[in-house]
Order: C-alpha cells, then structure tokens, then sequence
C-alpha cells in the first residue's frame, strides 16, 4: 500500500493537528479502496495511543457492539474477554474510562472506520457520539477522534452538513481522492514498477489512480499482460470489483447502476432530462439522492454547460476502472465468452479500443485541470470549466459542435480545449483544421460572449507543426504536463 508520502496534504494536517493541545475531531471519507484506513492507521498507530474499531457491513447492531467490544478489550485489557454492552452509550462510555485513565502528556487517536455501518438504524450510535463527545471528550486536551466513511453520502448527510450534532464539532475535513497521474507514477516508482508516462497513462485510463487496483500490479508483466490478469483472467480482481463496489457503498445499488449505466451510454455526458428518459426513474427525491450519491462518492461529475439554464444539467462518468468494466468486461462477462490467456491484448488492437481510449483520456484531463491551467499559465484566470455542445436545428445550415473542455477566464476570454489520443505527435490534417474552426466559429456565433477565444490542443506527445495547427492552435499541452504534482 502507498506510503503517507504520496499524501503529503493529509500528513502535513495529521502532524499539525497531533501538535495542538486541543481536542480535535476529524471527517474523513472517500469511496473504497482509496486508502482511507491504510492512511490513517500508518501515520496515528505508532504516534498516539491507537484505538480503531471497524463497522461490519449489514451487521446488527448487536454484532457490532460485539466488535467494538473486542476491541476495546484488544487494546486496554490484553485480550481479555468483556460482557458486551447493550447499548451504544454503555459502550463508549467503557471506552472513556480507559481514556480517562492515559495521561494527558500523551495523545490518544479513537478511530471509528466505516462508521455509516457502526451506525444501523435505530442503534442511537450517533446520538450517543454527540452526548460522550460534548460531556467528556471534548474536555480532553489529548483526544483525536477520527470518524471515517466509504459512503460519502452518508457522511456527508449524517454528519459533514448534517444539522446540529457532531456537526458543529468537527475541526477538519478530509475528502481523500484517487491518486494523481503524478502521484501513481510515485507509487509505481515506491514499487519499483518502472514504466513510461504513456505506460502509465493507459494504465491510469483502466484502473484510475485507485491504491488497492494499483498495488496488484506486477513489475514482471507487461502492460497488457497486467491488465489481462486483473480484468479478464480467471479470478480476476477487477472482473467483479463493480458489483462488490456498488452494493458497499450504496443503499440501493442497482438503481445506481441503472443510472450510472445510462450516463456510460453517452461518453459527451448526459443531460438530466435525458437520464430520466433513459432510466425511467422520475425526476425527485429518488433521482436526486442517487445522482448525488454517486458524484460525493466520485463516479461522475455533474456540470451546466456554459450559457445553459442551471436546470439544465448534465453528467459525465469520471471514475475510470467503471468506463472500462462497462464498456469491455462486463459486455465480454455477458456473452459468454469466457477468459483467454491474450484477452486484452487482443482487444487493444481493435478500432473500438482506438476510439473509446479518446473518450477515456477526456476523463483523465477532466480530473487533471489544475495540471492543464498550470501548463497554459491561466491558474489565477480560469472562473469556470465545462463542457459545451451545440445540436443544430432541423432546417439549419450550420452543423453542430461539441467542445471537449472550456475554460471561461476572468480576462474576457474564452480557452477552447481540443482533446486528442494518439500514439504518436497528433497529425493536424486539413479535415481537423475544419472541424475545429467550425467549433470556434458556431460558440461565437451562439453564444454572442464578445470575448476573444484561444484554442489549446491537449495531446500526448503534441501536435505536429504545419500551416493548419500554427494558424488555429494557440497552445500546446501534453501528457508531460498533466504529471505535474
């Protein structure tokens, strides 16, 4: 698993907070396998007196107290088998005395993982949190409390926005995301994986920067080979990580499969209205819960397309590894045809594979615009970042556009983002000059913004010069530039 190095932000906050002389309480949440536990249990357990507790899923809230109880008797009693409380607030209040039994001088960390699972319906767990924390807790100098969740809805709802509660207790916030292309290129180099920037992006446009799928990797295998063994092999990891992933994380699974399914069907996005079409779920509490759930946990992004109404949004899937399961496994799952030993590398060779990897590495630079606005010199200038496309009308003359990547600047100004995936310097043909003028040409002339407009082309290893790319192209940005820390 990574080394806190490559959370340098968190570790930078973990040892700033074991400092204070304050009792702190810390939110910590992000989808699964991103490395939420590995994080905070390698940086606190060797620094602090160390208690984790970890919820079970769909467990009673009879077993879970059961394995709280463990816990509290692994940590302070040598093992030393304890009646199980019958009630949250019996148990945290054992827990306390131990507490209360550590000298100040030292720094005590109560880890609470996957607490939207500790906390069952009806359990009065958190109710119980809220009344030992501002009764006794919070009268301990030397007390972390670290409250940690893969449901980001849920700690988002229940806890981080939740009204009254914890919620106005809570000292810092931590979102944590997938790794960077910068940071799996790190983690790779931690795991003496050396590989190229290119190697690593088509790795990155499979798996994403998640630690858990990036640690099955292998140094003796190729690329290809990798991929084969953690997708389309017998066994293979990756093979039925979606369903396990979406029924841990979500109350109602397949309904959020429905969605993110029919989102998948539209690699431009899908606008709201369309999804309701497409899924038949009616536009309310449902929908909206579910397209929420979803983005909290980082499986899409949802964005209004410049000069579009604010009900007019649309959703884009940026988790990578759920692109390629619904686009290659699970078709491949459904017909039957089974695994072979030279699966993926097949597959690669395919003109489907050539087109849905531009699709994949728009995902990748929509999670990498702060490398893109470093590289095109515009991080003070960008105010807004979208999508934006133009159907033409039945009669028109003029035909529509689709912009990959706008960026609206505070300098009267417009950035048009041309994303391209290409195994070599992209060819700027004649054709291509045309399409993207007619783009430049049907966003002026629709949009009426009165504001200059610049074209950057985003590529791999960058375009080649001639009369077309030096009379459109103002900028050049390429894969180096988006492994920028």
């Amino acid at each position: 698993m990574p080394t806190t190095a490559l959370r340098q932000k968190e570790e930078n906050l973990f040892n700033a907070i074991l400092k204070k002389t304050t009792p702190e309480m810390l939110a910590v949440y992000g989808r699964r396998r991103i490395g939420k536990t590995y994080l905070v249990r390698e940086f606190f357990s060797k620094k602090a007196i160390y208690f984790e507790a970890t919820g079970l899923k769909d467990g009673s809230m009879q077993q879970q107290l059961k394995l709280f109880t463990n816990k509290i008797s692994g940590t302070f009693f040598g093992g030393i088998a304890l009646e199980t409380p019958k009630s949250w607030l019996d148990a945290l209040t054992l827990l306390t005395k131990e507490i209360n039994k550590i000298p100040e001088s030292k720094k005590v960390v109560v880890f609470l993982d996957e607490l939207p699972w500790l906390a069952t319906k009806r359990s009065q767990l958190m109710q119980s949190l809220d009344h030992i924390w501002n009764t006794l807790w919070s009268k301990r100098k030397n007390l972390i409390l670290i409250l940690c969740g893969s449901a980001a809805s849920w700690m988002l709802d229940n806890l981080i926005n939740a009204k009254g509660g914890l919620h106005n207790r809570i000292t810092q916030i931590i979102l944590l995301k997938a790794f960077t292309l910068a940071q799996t290129k790190l983690f790779l180099k931690e795991k003496n994986i050396k590989l190229s920037d290119k190697n690593i992006l088509d790795i990155y446009m499979i798996i994403g920067g998640v630690p858990y799928y990036l640690q099955e990797l292998q140094k003796s295998l190729s690329v290809a080979q990798n991929i084969n063994r953690l997708c389309f092999s017998e066994d293979a990891i990756l093979n039925t990580e979606f369903d396990r992933l979406f029924k841990a994380l979500f109350d109602e699974a397949e309904v959020s499969k429905t969605i993110i399914r029919a989102i998948a069907e539209k690699h431009k996005g899908l606008s709201r209205e369309d999804l309701i079409k497409a899924t038949k779920i009616s536009s309310g509490g449902t929908l909206h819960k579910r397209l929420r759930e979803l983005e909290a946990a980082g499986f899409i992004k949802s964005y209004i397309p410049y000069g579009y109404k604010k009900r007019e949004t649309f959703y884009r899937i940026i988790d990578e590894y759920s692109l390629f399961y619904l686009r290659w496994i699970e078709p491949i799952n459904q017909k039957g045809f089974g695994s072979t030993k030279n699966q993926w590398q097949s597959l690669m060779q395919t003109s489907s594979w050539q087109s849905w990897s531009g699709y994949a590495f728009e995902a990748v630079c929509f999670k990498h615009v702060n490398q893109i606005t470093k590289a095109l010199e515009l991080e003070n200038s960008v105010i807004g970042m979208s999508s934006w496309r133009y159907l033409s009308k039945k009669g028109q003359k003029a035909a529509g556009a689709q912009i990959d990547l706008l960026l609206e600047r505070n300098d009267n100004a417009f950035t048009i983002c041309e994303i391209k995936y290409s195994n070599k310097l992209y060819l700027f043909d004649k054709a291509t000059a045309k399409n993207l003028a007619n783009k430049v040409m049907v966003f002026e002339e629709e949009t009426k913004a009165q504001k200059q407009v610049f074209v950057a082309m985003i590529t791999i290893f960058g375009i080649k010069p001639n009369i077309w790319s030096e009379d459109l192209v103002n900028n050049s940005v390429t894969l180096s530039d988006l492994f920028e820390f």
